[in-house]
């Protein structure tokens, strides 16, 4: 694939320019040294290469030079969202808003519109220029036929830019130019990531284009469980946008009983999302249907909790348990109770320590305030997780994020935490948040094949050791890790092969 340069046969870009002969050979010569160049700015003897190569011949040398003095000008104000060294002339151009430079690279020096990027990214033009709100260099692209969908090496296309970044109109833009609304990436499709960053407006626009409500990511489940995934993690989605997003979704029909990961309202009460289980009663969803892990309905898993007032919302559209003699919402909390002696050891300890939180700093305490009660939260969860009470570490964890949204070990132990109680989903999410946070750190992609391990997905488990190993070569743990990983992917895939020979 052209990578900045002309392709064979020097065929230019429609429209006027130099006929072929010496300034096919200066275009060539131009569109190499630029390539060479990359997206970084010009340096002063690389422009004065240029500059004396156009001047000794017969291409539109006005034109030329211009082109060129534009890059030297701009070197400085080649700023966005992503360092665009290495990426190359035609994607620093587009991303910067440089038409002019543009136009000349595609219709003067024949350079592929949809030429990946050089680094490793995988970025088309399109891509980019969509990333960086460029609307001007978005239609100048899907005029000249740019592939709307193709993909780069996370899988994103240019909608999925678009709706990462909120771009409202690009989006509109590239729907109607027929881009493809169900493509998946390492985030799921357009629609997981609009749900995943509350983006109510272009959730709408999505579903208004057929987007599926139901599609499945392997990472994430359904857009509905992202929702409500996310809405559960401080600090990235308040519950009322939560809800504004699930009704979008299943207005767009989505269905509220699916259980990959888990029920909608399995999930819901969960987090303990009192206005999303009010809701999906509302429009129908089936109290009645378990958890995957552990089997308790959601009245069950409130009143373990010690939510009453969940109880109190479910009780009406709950079939009664058999093991439960009183049924009543009281029966229910004390069966609950007494179903669980641990809470009857460790109620006044967590008693104290909710106490201690609720009386501790204002929201005005200084930084060193917050620091001491984000150590003594972490304290807190790392004894109940020595003690096996990883819902109440899980709490502990929750408060400490409060705190600092920014710890990603506070994300890699509450997954640890989630993974122990059986939301293999939810952890996978927070070992994903822990990796954003601390690329660099091998216990997140310890955190996330754990979680892929647990869902039995194990070519995704194997990839993400193997990335642990990359960053730690030495860690016993994680070699072991990898190959009880690609042992477990083998066993698999023989009792696959032998049931297709059955």
């Amino acid at each position: 694939m052209a990578r900045g340069r002309r392709r064979g046969g020097g065929r230019r870009g429609r429209g006027s320019g130099p006929s072929p002969g010496s300034s096919a050979d200066i275009a060539a010569s131009v569109g190499l040294m630029a390539a060479q160049l990359g997206m970084c700015g010009l340096s002063s003897g690389h422009a004065e290469a240029m500059k004396r190569v156009i001047a000794s011949s017969d291409v539109d040398r006005d034109h030329a030079m211009r082109m060129v003095e534009d890059m030297e000008r701009n070197e400085s104000d080649s700023t966005g969202s992503l360092e665009m060294e290495d990426f190359g002339p035609l994607h620093e151009a587009v991303s910067t808003g440089r038409m002019e430079t543009c136009k000349y690279l595609v219709e003067q020096l024949g350079f592929d519109i949809n030429a990946d990027a050089k680094d490793d990214s995988g970025m088309t033009p399109l891509a980019c220029a969509v990333l960086h709100g460029k609307a001007i260099a978005v239609r100048y692209l899907l005029d000249r036929g740019a592939d709307l969908d193709k993909q780069d090496n996370k899988g994103f296309t240019p909608l999925h830019y678009g709706t990462k970044e909120g771009k409202d109109g690009l989006v509109r833009l590239l729907l109607s130019k027929g881009a493809s609304v169900d493509v998946s990436s390492c985030e799921g499709t357009p629609l997981h990531i609009a749900a995943s960053y509350g983006k109510c407006g272009i959730m709408e626009i999505l579903l208004q284009h057929n987007a599926d409500p139901n599609r499945v990511s392997a990472d994430l489940g359904t857009p509905m469980a992202v929702v409500l995934c996310v809405a559960f993690t401080p600090g990235q989605m308040s519950e009322s946008v939560a809800l504004k997003c699930l009704k979008l979704l299943v207005k767009g029909g989505a269905d509220l009983n699916c259980r990959n990961p888990d029920t909608p309202l399995v999930i819901a009460t969960s987090r303990n999302l009192t206005e999303c289980v009010e809701y999906l009663l509302e429009v129908g969803a089936d109290a009645n249907i378990p958890m995957n892990h552990g089997g308790m309905t959601p009245i069950e898993i409130a009143a373990d909790s010690g939510r009453r007032k969940l109880v109190e919302i479910l009780f009406p559209f709950t079939s009664p348990i058999q093991s439960v003699s009183n049924w009543s919402v009281e029966g229910i909390m004390v069966h609950a109770k007494s179903s669980n002696p641990k809470n009857k050891d460790k109620q006044s300890d967590k008693e104290k320590a909710t106490k201690k939180l609720d009386t501790g700093p204002s929201k005005s305490s200084s930084k060193g305030g917050d620091k001491d009660k984000k150590a003594e939260l972490k304290l807190l969860g790392a004894k109940a997780v020595e003690g096996k009470d990883y819902a109440g570490a899980s709490k502990f964890y929750n408060e400490a994020i409060k705190v600092d949204p920014a710890d990603a070990a506070l994300y890699s132990n509450r997954s640890l935490c989630l993974l122990k109680s059986g939301e293999a989903h939810a952890a996978l999410l927070d070992a994903n948040a822990c990796i954003r946070l601390r690329p660099d750190w091998p216990k997140g992609y310890y955190r996330k094949g754990a979680a892929f391990m647990v869902l039995k997905e194990y070519k995704e488990a194997c990839d993400a050791f193997m990335a642990g190993v990359k960053l730690d070569p030495a860690s016993v743990e994680m070699h072991e890790a990898f190959w009880d990983a690609v042992e477990a992917m083998k066993e698999h895939c023989d009792e696959q092969s032998d049931d297709s020979s059955d």
